[in-house]
């Protein structure tokens, strides 16, 4: 099988990693969590996101955040930005992309953003347009590609259309989520290579939730017909609040340590990775939901008292 030689990790965790959660996460910590995520190497990270602070008040602090946040030669910073006025927050703040996004379902369109799929585009529009005129990367998630909570099942041609819709508002790179976490390997090569017929597939990036363990296969799936980009959430943070029992993003250190263990180059460091992810584990009072970083870090305090007996 011929894999990718390289694939390109977008790390989410400090945006659809931390805005579902209950109770409010320092700004601070936020930002802690972004210093050890690009220690590890992180080169394309998701920071926050231009939203009301009526509807998401996690972020109501994402000027904050974006102001302090390190940067560097390499690095891309994105946030999400559904309308212009999210817009104009991220271009005062000097990001490097924005992130636009539409359901493949209809019901999910309407029951989310009350329009329909083609009203939600039309929306996007200006967000699009003022992005590519400012020399901004436009990125587009299409998100319940593999089905919705509402409707079930989504039919690829919905997907594959909501992808020319995308492409035609001048995207750079689309994403086909499976929000709920309900998509099997077989679904998903055929998704993505139904895609691959309207966009390139070396623009096409893969975002898969857990909900039923099958976020890693997922990711093996996409692989193997040629996909090299991908989201994770650190420690396997975030979820679905449409669904109910929808589990979080798949974890950056499953992705990685699968990654790596095919001789996939990730450009990060795995421990750094295990690291960031106990620690911001430790700070929302949680276990970590990632197998391969909770294995590596437990592993590494046994090895640390054999060495100390």
């Amino acid at each position: 099988m011929a894999f990718p030689k390289v694939v390109h990790i977008t790390e989410v965790g400090p945006r659809d990693g931390l805005q579902n959660e209950q109770q409010p996460v320092p700004t601070e910590v936020k930002l802690e969590l972004c210093r050890q995520l690009l220690a590890a190497g992180v080169a394309n990270l998701e920071a926050t996101s231009f939203v009301s602070p009526k509807w998401v008040p996690q972020m109501a602090d994402a000027a904050q955040v974006l102001a302090q946040l390190p940067r560097r030669a390499g690095l891309t910073i994105s946030v999400l930005t559904p309308n212009m006025k999210g817009f104009e927050g991220a271009l005062a703040s000097g990001v490097d992309e924005v992130v636009i996004f539409g359901a493949a379902s209809e019901a999910f369109s309407m029951r989310n953003t009350n329009c329909s799929v083609a009203e939600s585009i039309e929306r996007f529009r200006p967000v699009a347009q003022a992005a590519l005129t400012n020399g901004i990367r436009l990125r587009a998630a299409i998100s319940v590609a593999l089905g919705c909570p509402y409707q079930g099942e989504v039919s690829i041609e919905s997907v594959v259309d909501l992808v020319r819709r995308m492409r035609d508002l001048g995207c750079h790179e689309i994403g086909i989520a499976d929000t709920i976490g309900v998509g099997t390997a077989g679904r998903v090569k055929a998704v993505f290579e139904a895609a691959a017929h309207e966009f390139p597939i070396a623009q096409i990036s893969g975002h898969f939730h857990d909900t039923y363990g099958q976020a890693v296969a997922n990711v093996l799936a996409c692989l193997e017909v040629g996909v090299n980009r991908f989201d994770s959430s650190i420690a396997g943070l975030g979820g679905c609040p449409y669904a109910k029992g929808a589990t979080g993003n798949v974890a950056t250190e499953d992705v990685v340590y699968l990654l790596h263990g095919l001789g996939i180059d990730t450009g990060l460091d795995l421990d750094r990775l295990v690291e960031a992810g106990q620690w911001i584990s430790a700070q929302l009072g949680r276990k970590n939901a990632s197998r391969a970083g909770s294995a590596l870090a437990t592993r590494r305090a046994a090895q640390a008292d054999a060495a100390g007996a």
